[in-house]
């Protein structure tokens, strides 16, 4: 399958952070707000899912959510995903499906960690999906402001180019 062919299949739609996605799954269930860390402003489903699709040359440019994120490697070629964590720096994971040569078919981006991906050179595109528990909202997605994240990570200033844009 090609990219278009997965849009169309998927019926995906452009995403706020790059990339094409569609919602998949969001339980009946809902946390209330008051049982929740204070972080959350609002109640939340307990789980949500989405197909996310990036296309060579796209990116899912770094953001952070209030929720931990599974990502679990579909289609297409491998990816890079980046960590960003103010006690931790900054880590890289490859999502595919050569497992042999280090790449995870899954992976947990902890709640409040800055995080974002691009599909690796070989790759037409990286098909994947995402898991949010407590249940994504937008009102808990925050982009990266760039000039933050260059003082606090220089050596990482390529990445963070990379995966921002100037606000």
């Amino acid at each position: 399958m090609n990219t278009e062919e997965l849009i169309e299949k998927y019926q995906l739609i452009p995403h706020p952070e790059g990339g094409y996605f569609r919602e998949t799954y969001r339980s009946q269930g809902v946390i209330s707000q008051n049982a929740l860390p204070p972080n959350f402003k609002g109640d939340r489903n307990y789980c949500t899912g989405i197909y996310f699709l990036l296309p060579q040359g796209t990116k899912s440019h770094l953001h952070r959510i209030q929720s931990d994120e599974i990502w679990h490697f579909y289609l297409g070629g491998s990816m890079t995903l980046i960590l960003i964590h103010e006690d931790y720096g900054v880590q890289k994971i490859i999502l595919g499906s050569n497992i042999l040569a280090g790449e995870t078919v899954q992976f947990v981006v902890p709640a409040g960690w800055w995080f974002g991906g691009y599909p690796n050179l070989e790759s037409s595109y990286s098909f994947v999906g995402c898991t949010v528990a407590p249940g994504f909202d937008f009102a808990d997605f925050e982009l990266a402001e760039r000039t933050h994240l260059m003082s606090r990570f220089p050596e990482s200033e390529d990445l963070i180019l990379k995966l921002t844009s100037e606000l």
